[in-house]
C-alpha cells in the first residue's frame, strides 16, 4: 500500500490509518510521502496561516508528517513502524515571484488563502512567500 502526497488530506485521519492497515495483507508494508511542518510545503502553510486561519473542520495534512502523531494513528494493527525524514526538492525554472503565481494558480490552498483576502493582504501574503 503506498500513498505519495494523497491519503493525508482526507478528512478523518484515524479513518484513513484504520483503512491502510485493513487493506494491508500480513508482512506487507504501508508506504507513506507526507509533507513535515518543518518542510518547504509546512513552513508555507505557516506562513499562509498566519495571513488566513486554515480550514476548522479538517485536521492539517502536516500532522501526517510528525512522528508522534503517525505512531499514534497507526498503533493499531502495525507489527513495525520506521519512520525516515527525506528532503524532497522543488526546483522550478523560474524566480521566487512566479513560484508564488504558479502555487496561486494551481494549488488550492494557497488559491483560496488569496482570495479571501484583500489586495493589500495578498501582497503581504505574496512577499512572505517570496521570502520563503
Amino acid at each position: 500500500m503506498a500513498s505519495l502526497f494523497g491519503a493525508m488530506f482526507a478528512p478523518r485521519p484515524e479513518r484513513v490509518a484504520a483503512e491502510l492497515v485493513r487493506v494491508c495483507r500480513p508482512g506487507g508494508r504501508i508506504v507513506m510521502g507526507n509533507w513535515t511542518p518543518e518542510g518547504f510545503v509546512g513552513q508555507m502553510f505557516k506562513i499562509i496561516g498566519k495571513h488566513v486561519p486554515p480550514p476548522a473542520l479538517m485536521p492539517s495534512p502536516l500532522l501526517w508528517g510528525d512522528e508522534a502523531t503517525v505512531r499514534e494513528r497507526l498503533s493499531e494493527g502495525v507489527a513495525e513502524l520506521t519512520l525516515t525524514k527525506r528532503r524532497y526538492p522543488f526546483y522550478y525554472p523560474f524566480p521566487p515571484s512566479e513560484v508564488v503565481e504558479h502555487f496561486r494558480a494551481y494549488y488550492g490552498p494557497m488559491n483560496r488563502a488569496f482570495n479571501a483576502l484583500d489586495e493589500a493582504g495578498q501582497e503581504a501574503l505574496r512577499g512572505d512567500l517570496e521570502q520563503l
